[in-house]
């Protein structure tokens, strides 16, 4: 028995920091995050306090400058703790992802000014942030976007309704697009707004089938005004921004998938090592030997995707279709993996008494977010055979 326990994950990390910061995240995920995450999830409760916790240690702005207050990881090492993240709750790991959606702008955009003023609190002094780019008419068909954002004076007055916020209601800051000049792609800007800036309000957050600790909600902006000095970037430049942010978001969302296939299988092996059928452990019937054995090949196969993406990221070379790929594949196997963990555990498997059951409600949503697995599809084919209708 004790030779059949599922193992941590045997990760090839490029520097000691690299391992010794694994491990911390192991010991906050088994100390702090595991022990109440079934229980929080049911209640639907989020743990800000967790986040306060993980931004003191350094948790939120690993991939960024340490210059304002992030941690100089390459990507390679910081998927790989978000994957450890997911594996012990996804609500904490996709948070920790979101944030740093959020904070990408300002960072890969932000005038030095700005990344002075605004970035040590948003990677390092307790504050969580959000995304808005999706709207109630505009999810795969961003570009479509209906906010505004209209010019007064030395500000700007931002009006409409953002959908699908991770974190509305609840942020510190919300990194927005909005548009400022003409239909499409190109009268699009993006803008940091301060969470209690006045206008903003969030509806009551989205009843879901997975993931009921984060909060998920719309976002109000009537008549929110930020000064000039709060634009990322060139003003028609924010979908350009947007679609950087997602590549790299992409990316988070892979290995969050991938952690969520790890908990789904340790918790299966666990599971066949003990139960017994026939006089012996259900892990000694072929059947589910075979099941296990592409459990654990996807679940690697999808860690070697994200992993070769990010290290084309970290050294400076195009991703994005891998990144797609990646995002695609991971996900996949997410909801492949967290099915058939269910049927391991059969009836049990079922019920709450177990975990299996809210990995699989959680997989799903990863399908979905940061650009459903079907435009995942489209993106791969563009970059093998161009655009549509050329």
């Amino acid at each position: 028995m004790p030779d059949r326990a599922p193992q941590p994950v045997d990760r090839q990390l490029p520097t000691e920091e690299a391992r010794d910061l694994i491990s911390l995240v192991r010991d906050i995920a088994q100390q702090e995050i595991t022990p109440k995450a079934a229980e929080e999830e049911d209640a639907g409760r989020f743990p800000r306090e967790l986040f306060t916790l993980l931004s003191r240690s350094g948790l939120l702005g690993l991939p960024y400058d340490s210059e304002y207050g992030g941690g100089d990881q390459p990507y390679e090492v910081y998927l790989q703790v978000l994957e450890e993240l997911a594996a012990a709750r996804l609500t904490v790991g996709l948070g920790v992802s979101v944030h740093s959606l959020a904070s990408y702008a300002l960072a890969a955009y932000g005038t030095k000014e700005q990344q002075v003023e605004h970035l040590p609190a948003m990677l390092g002094g307790g504050l969580l942030g959000a995304y808005c780019l999706s709207e109630p008419h505009s999810g795969s068909d961003a570009a479509a976007l209906r906010t505004k954002a209209v010019r007064d004076g030395d500000d700007w007055v931002i009006t409409g309704t953002k959908a699908w916020i991770t974190h509305g209601g609840i942020a510190d800051f919300y990194t927005v697009m909005a548009r400022t000049g003409e239909e499409g792609p190109r009268g699009i800007s993006a803008f940091l707004v301060p969470g209690d800036a006045e206008g903003l309000s969030a509806a009551v957050p989205e009843k879901k089938m997975g993931m009921k600790g984060s909060p998920t909600a719309q976002v109000h902006f009537d008549g929110v005004r930020v000064p000039d000095d709060r634009r990322i970037g060139e003003e028609g430049q924010g979908f350009a921004i947007a679609l950087s942010s997602l590549d790299s978001g992409r990316l988070g969302i892979s290995a969050c998938a991938i952690g969520v296939a790890q908990a789904a299988l340790d918790e299966a092996l666990a599971y066949a090592a003990e139960r017994r059928q026939f006089g012996k452990p259900i892990a000694d019937f072929q059947g589910l030997r075979f099941m296990l054995a592409d459990m654990a090949t996807q679940i690697e196969a999808g860690r070697a995707l994200y992993l070769a993406a990010a290290r084309l990221k970290d050294a400076g070379r195009p991703f994005a279709r891998q990144a797609a790929m990646a995002k695609l594949h991971c996900t996949d196997t997410a909801m492949r993996v967290t099915t058939d963990a269910v049927q391991i555990l059969g009836g049990y498997g079922y019920t709450a008494d177990f975990p299996a059951e809210r990995y699989m409600r959680e997989a799903k949503v990863l399908q979905i977010v940061e650009g459903t697995n079907q435009i995942q599809r489209m993106v791969i084919a563009r970059h093998l055979v161009g655009p549509e209708g050329r």
